[in-house]
């Protein structure tokens, strides 16, 4: 019986060193990810979009806001060419969540970004807002690599109108929409 109870003990304390390994490689794959982001930004303001598109994996999926999905970094670095000749360019962004996967192959990081580009119209700066998801996964060399990268503004879309319910009813408008009701 004893023999038993010590097994188990011994058991439950492998299981809890294991639990406890897991965490801390989650808690190091969070570590690493964030440095691969804070190189990225660094690597953004020098716009070269080799540099920018070598932090995508080879398949990746790059998301912008009102086009089609860009996939493979070659597309991606093609896609990002016109963007960073913009003499008005500048990029930032820094992750306020990063998960990651137990298995240690995935993370994820949520954060908000600033983006700088020329107007259309008159070509001057024009900042946007906005947020962002990147999901990475550790490449065979250890390295890691975003495979799926999207991002979306704060900003209301051009033309956009107000939402349902969210208009303000002035007097007049008000008196002609209850006489409608009737």
């Amino acid at each position: 019986m004893t023999r038993y109870r010590n097994l188990f003990a011994c058991l439950a304390l492998f299981a809890l060193a294991a639990a406890c390994t897991t965490a801390d490689r989650r808690d190091a794959d969070i570590k690493a990810v964030k440095a691969v982001e804070a190189a990225w930004v660094k690597d953004v303001a020098t716009k070269d979009e080799g540099k920018f598109a070598s932090y995508y994996s080879s398949d990746a999926s790059f998301l912008m806001p009102n086009m089609p999905a860009i996939t493979g970094r070659d597309n991606i670095e093609a896609a990002l060419k016109p963007m960073l000749a913009d003499p008005n360019f500048a990029l930032t962004f820094q992750a306020t969540r990063a998960e990651a996967s137990k298995g240690g192959d995935f993370v994820y990081t949520l954060g908000t970004y600033s983006m700088t580009m020329s107007s259309p119209t008159d070509k001057k700066p024009v900042t946007d807002k906005g947020k962002y998801l990147t999901v990475y996964k550790r490449q065979a060399n250890g390295n890691w690599k975003a495979v799926a990268d999207m991002f979306n503004s704060d900003m209301p879309a051009r033309g956009e109108r107000p939402q349902p319910g969210k208009q303000k009813v002035h007097g007049a408008a008000r008196t002609h929409k209850r006489a409608r009701g009737r």
